[in-house]
């Protein structure tokens, strides 16, 4: 009888918990799209006349960069610099008349695009030739100004006399290869067969022994100074 009893109570037990048991909560998934809203386009016009020159104009182009320098040229009217090297100091003269290779002159030495380049090529009795350089701050410099070459400008008739610098033109063929406006030279003596072929837009007046110092320096077979001979600076001058 005991035996009984306990089993109905197990059983009383066990029905009583599966009533009492509260039935699980089923989860329901779902799903939200998400919207994200496209992005307006914004117009913001800018009125070019509060922009200075460079702002406009920069990086210069072949199709911009003469209008520039006529522009730069009526603003900026300096016609003197001075060239500063370890072998002491040339100053320079650029013609009035010869106005965009004075202009642009002027521009790249008042933006220092000079300072830290070198004479890499000198040949005595002949050319030493400067503002080359591979050194990447002249180059990040350079590529905010931009890639662009100037025309030849012949007419006025000056000769390559000794002491005159000049610059190879942009009509001459290939001339990406041959020409750039930051790239000058300075002539050592007369070399007249120049004329007509590239552009003298100015002359020494002080310092020609410099330049007789810089093309006695040692050079290799293309003429590269054995021993790096730099350019210090260049600044504007009274």
């Amino acid at each position: 009888m005991r035996v009984l009893l306990i089993l109905s109570f197990l059983l009383l037990f066990n029905c009583e918990d599966k009533q009492t048991k509260p039935k699980p909560v089923e989860k329901k998934v779902v799903k939200i799209d998400t919207i994200i809203p496209k992005a307006e386009e914004i117009v913001i016009e800018i009125d070019s006349s509060k922009l200075t020159l460079e702002e406009r104009y920069l990086p210069l182009n072949d199709d911009n960069a003469m209008d520039f320098f006529a522009e730069y040229g009526k603003i900026n009217k300096e016609n003197k610099v001075r060239i500063y090297t370890q072998y002491g100091n040339i100053d320079l003269e650029l013609f009035n008349n010869v106005q965009y290779h004075r202009a642009n002159f002027i521009f790249l030495t008042k933006n220092k695009a000079f300072d830290g380049t070198q004479f890499h090529r000198v040949v005595k009795n002949f050319v030493i030739q400067g503002g080359n350089s591979d050194e990447p701050e002249v180059l990040k410099k350079r590529r905010k100004m931009g890639r662009y070459l100037l025309p030849p400008d012949v007419r006025h008739g000056y000769k390559h006399k000794r002491g005159v610098i000049s610059i190879p033109s942009g009509e001459i063929k290939n001339a990406y290869k041959l020409a750039s406006p930051f790239e000058f030279f300075i002539t050592q003596s007369n070399q007249f067969h120049l004329d007509g072929e590239y552009t003298a837009f100015g002359r020494v007046t002080s310092g020609m022994e410099v330049v007789d110092k810089i093309a006695e320096q040692e050079v290799d077979g293309g003429h590269w100074p054995m021993h790096n001979i730099y350019i210090d600076k260049v600044v504007v001058i009274d």
